[in-house]
């Protein structure tokens, strides 16, 4: 098979949706994107067979790859914090194998997204605002995995997450809410020193783009799934 053809079907788990889409091996879109909302609990169980329903919606395809929220080591998944605590030691990418018939990669997804956008350039970091707060480390293009940022205090003895996540959207407000993630990114920047910070996640389009640093650019959130061609380079 040429590598062109090769058909990856891209899989993004997130606390409030479920995305599929499949790609060719240079990132074009062979299908729609589908999204399916996320169970509630989000079991592993459950959230298998969201994934097996998208799948078999999205028609043929060579290999998996999954984007998850949480920390991912050898396929296996350590942590879920916006999901369910069954996801702890969960072998995911064995699980999806024997779902598709298919082999499988999975990482944390905040990492997955930036795999879909940087340049590969010097040191670059990727934000995702969503239900949580997802983060991604890159060094000439190389991934960092599974730094935990959004779980690391922050300010008044909250996490990161606690103070961008969306609960916290929904608590403070659009305007508030802005004024603290410009505080994440003063936070941040003299602490990483990276080239470009990109923001995605489905609350990234609140960012007011004014109030952005000359570094930091809004991405599209489709390149949650776009990444997933990246874990089979």
């Amino acid at each position: 098979m040429k590598p062109r053809a090769v058909k990856t079907l891209c899989i993004d788990v997130g606390g409030s949706g479920i995305k599929a889409i499949v790609l060719d091996a240079t990132g074009k879109a062979l299908t729609e994107r589908m999204r399916i909302e996320t169970p509630q609990p989000a079991t592993p169980e459950a959230c298998l067979l969201v994934i097996a329903q998208l799948a078999a919606a999205q028609g043929a395809f060579d290999r998996v790859s999954v984007g998850f929220p949480g920390v991912v080591v050898d396929g296996v998944t350590r942590s879920a914090p916006n999901l369910s605590p069954e996801w702890a030691g969960f072998g995911l990418t064995a699980a999806i194998e024997t779902m598709t018939s298919k082999p499988a990669r999975a990482a944390n997804d905040a990492g997955v997204q930036g795999l879909g956008v940087i340049e590969g350039k010097g040191v670059e970091a990727v934000i995702t605002l969503g239900t949580g707060m997802g983060f991604g480390l890159y060094v000439d293009g190389r991934y960092v995995p599974n730094i935990e940022l959004a779980h690391h205090p922050f300010r008044k003895n909250k996490t990161y997450e606690e103070r961008v996540g969306h609960a916290a959207l929904l608590s403070v407000g659009k305007k508030a809410w802005n004024k603290r993630v410009s505080e994440v990114f003063t936070q941040l920047e003299p602490i990483l020193n990276y080239r470009v910070l990109y923001v995605g996640g489905g609350n990234s389009r609140l960012v007011k783009p004014e109030t952005l640093p000359d570094n930091v650019r809004i991405v599209d959130n489709l390149a949650g799934l776009l990444g997933g061609i990246r874990l089979w380079a």
